[in-house]
């Protein structure tokens, strides 16, 4: 029993020594609860620029494989730091899904192909350098980011993605049997099946819910595959192949062991990715700044250290720049971890590391890439509402955290109906210069964070706030 107890305080602790058979589990909890979300972005971003399959498929392989090596990598320097880079707080890093607005906007701006997935990588470089250099400077920043712009920022994170969720939710884009039946009832069925387990069970199974929806969505369309008809034609007669349908083949194809390949899309600068990208690793420095509070708090009941927010956004910077040089999305803070912290207490370091390590070599076994990246659209969808829609209720929590007056009212309602406005309509700049239309066109994110920092300046504070 004492033994127990003891174990038990090891894991609430930062530094506490544990034995490997129990931080084991804890830490591939935390990999389980973001594994699906850190390779989401690049399933989709892949997919916006026409790199999902046919002659790129063997890249799109490439690309899940270094994700998974990049995010244990990183994920390591965030908890034990090199120097100033890293806050030594237990946060899992991984594939930002904060991106995906505006990589679209860019992927569809630059038409799309290996040209435009090599300018995000481009811009993921200069944008990671940037924001590591917002890090070095975080303490005389920091009151421009109360938890009322962080909120609002995070909220408006989730409400640009619900729209991508849904189109995963039907089969994809630009899949030619787009909201059919099947791919709706498949979506559907992951939803509930994550709902069962988050809501009817505890511990491990609830916390992994989203992992067990997606095997399960697996499982169905495996099933679907048997009994159904897995081809249809066009109304012009095309014979295509059901977007649910899974491809054995390329997991067959795949090696069991590769070394992870440096710069498999070379990265190449242009200004139409540069702008707006340069402005979402502001945003991203703030969301950050949100988890790692969220994290310390939820955990240790301890608000973060400046110490702590410099060396995680310096991480959270040069890790994105890293990840670009093996054609990886910005690598953040995982949001989804700091509610498990939060939920669970464990905060571990070492625990948390044996699940950065089970990345890794996750990272030099294609075959495991393979599986992930013949995941159907429709089971990605059903996970990826859920998981969209989280990141808005997380938003309101931040927003929540201060007494909700005036003038947070005001912070919020003017930056979410201006973003997400301009987001949901981005044809209201059309007349304006180019060089607005890269900044702000096609992601209502980067007008939401402009419009929240900048009146949080220029509004005055509340008479009890300044008491």
């Amino acid at each position: 029993m004492k033994r127990s107890h003891q174990l038990s305080e090891a894991a609430f602790c930062l530094d506490g020594k544990m034995p490997l058979k129990q931080a084991i589990p804890l830490g591939l909890q935390h990999v389980l609860a973001m594994f699906v979300g850190n390779l989401t972005p690049l399933l989709i971003i892949t997919g916006a620029c026409g790199l999902a399959g046919g002659e790129f498929a063997g890249l799109q392989l490439q690309l899940l494989q270094n994700a998974m090596l990049v995010a244990g990598i990183i994920t390591l320097v965030q908890l034990f730091s090199i120097g100033p880079v890293g806050g030594k707080v237990p946060i899992i890093m991984g594939t930002s899904s904060g991106f995906i607005g505006v990589f679209n906007s860019v992927a569809a701006s630059m038409g799309g192909g290996v040209i435009a997935y090599g300018a995000i990588m481009g811009a993921s470089i200069i944008g990671g350098l940037f924001e590591s250099v917002l890090g070095f400077f975080l303490k005389p920043l920091r009151r421009f980011f109360p938890a009322v712009v962080t909120g609002t920022v995070v909220m408006s994170i989730g409400l640009s993605l619900i729209s991508v969720g849904i189109n995963s939710f039907g089969g994809g884009n630009n899949a030619k049997d787009f909201g059919s039946g099947e791919n709706l009832l498949l979506a559907i069925f992951v939803l509930v099946v994550i709902l069962f387990f988050k809501h009817g069970t505890k511990g491990f199974t609830s916390s992994s819910a989203i992992l067990l929806g997606i095997v399960c969505g697996y499982a169905a369309a495996f099933v679907m595959g048997l009994v159904l008809p897995t081809t249809a034609a066009t109304a012009e007669g095309v014979e295509f192949t059901k977007a649910w349908v899974l491809n054995w083949q390329k997991v067959a194809d795949a090696a069991w062991f590769e070394i992870p390949r440096l710069m498999p899309v070379k990265p190449t600068f242009d200004l139409r990715a540069i702008l707006p990208v340069l402005i979402m690793f502001v945003v991203t420095a703030v969301e950050t700044v949100g988890d790692i509070s969220g994290v310390m708090e939820g955990g240790l009941g301890r608000e973060a250290t400046d110490k702590e927010l410099s060396g995680g956004i310096i991480c959270d910077g040069l890790g994105s720049s890293f990840a670009a040089l093996f054609g990886v999305l910005p690598n953040t803070s995982f949001s989804q971890n700091v509610g498990l912290v939060a939920m669970t207490k464990v905060v571990n370091r070492f625990a948390l590391s044996t699940g950065a390590v089970f990345l890794i070599l996750c990272g030099l076994c294609p075959k495991l890439g393979a599986i992930i990246s013949i995941m159907p659209q429709s089971v990605l969808g059903g996970a990826a509402v859920m998981m969209f829609s989280s990141i808005v209720i997380s938003g309101i929590q931040l927003i929540t955290k201060e007494p909700l007056t005036a003038r947070n009212l005001s912070i919020v309602s003017v930056a979410l109906g201006v973003g997400y406005g301009m987001g949901a309509s981005p044809n209201i700049l059309s007349h304006v210069p180019q060089a607005v239309q890269l900044i702000f066109g096609g992601s209502g994110i980067v007008p939401a964070a402009i419009v929240a920092i900048v009146l949080n300046i220029v509004l005055p504070k509340d008479k009890k706030a300044e008491q």
